[in-house]
């Protein structure tokens, strides 16, 4: 009896003709029946923005032979749930694959990427699900030294699975660092310390762009910025549940009646 091949739903946020995404069906072709629904145009930085406010379209398009492929005009999240809703309908994927972004997703960028909300939205939907990013913002971006990695770490998560509300963040270092392994951590602490230019557009009228750096606050070993930082695959166990566990007790101990 021949096994049943599991279906995989890739998606990301720097839009369907990205290279990144190329790469990710490629790999995710090799286990399973692959479907794309990702952004018609670049959605880079909109979390999890969903689509309430005006028609979402998604329309089926040939761009790789073979592929069943669909371009959607609204979020990355959108993508996600439009895809589990029309396309799968009554029997949801067996993985979500998020990526490959052209960019890092690592420490605090976790919560202002597209390319990881739609991973978390597919964990949401109880789907395992996995996103990927390269520290590589190039559009011509080489990806050749994640395939393996790509390939192996989807693999290993079709046939484990993952715990209950659980997601797995992956960053891949650049090339010229090469990749001396698989490391996993935690999230590393830091922020992004902004900066606002104040600038005039041709007709006079101001504006801002904003622009500034990344403080790693965090020199810990074990953390996703680390491993990157010295050549190795990040993986990082997310979850969606922002509950701060930790603090209930002191909470506990405070006086909110009021009188």
């Amino acid at each position: 009896m021949t096994k049943k091949k599991p279906t995989i739903l890739v998606v990301n946020d720097d839009g369907i003709t990205a290279p990144g995404i190329k790469v990710l069906l490629e790999e995710m072709q090799r286990l399973g029946n692959v479907v794309v629904v990702a952004p018609d145009a670049p959605q880079s930085g909109m979390g999890h923005a969903i689509t309430i406010a005006k028609p979402l379209r998604l329309d089926k398009i040939e761009l790789y032979p073979g592929v069943e492929m669909y371009k959607c005009s609204g979020t990355p999240v959108d993508c996600v749930k439009l895809a589990v809703d029309r396309i799968f309908k009554d029997k949801k994927p067996d993985l979500c694959v998020s990526g490959i972004n052209h960019g890092l997703n690592y420490s605090i960028n976790v919560l202002y990427s597209g390319t990881m909300s739609a991973a978390v939205e597919g964990a949401i939907e109880g789907i395992p699900s996995i996103g990927f990013s390269l520290d590589d913002f190039a559009h011509g971006a080489d990806f050749s030294h994640t395939r393996p990695y790509v390939y192996g770490i989807a693999q290993q998560v079709l046939q484990n699975g993952l715990p209950k509300g659980t997601l797995l963040n992956v960053n891949f270092p650049h090339i010229e660092k090469g990749i001396k392994g698989v490391k996993i951590c935690r999230q590393a602490n830091g922020c992004w310390v902004e900066e606002f230019e104040y600038r005039k557009d041709p007709h006079n009228r101001d504006y801002y762009w904003m622009t500034g750096r990344y403080d790693w606050v965090d020199r810990g070993e074990d953390t996703d910025v680390f491993a990157i930082n010295n050549g190795y695959v990040s993986i990082v166990p997310t979850q969606y549940d922002m509950t701060a566990h930790h603090a209930i007790p002191e909470l506990n101990s405070w006086a909110f009646d009021v009188k």
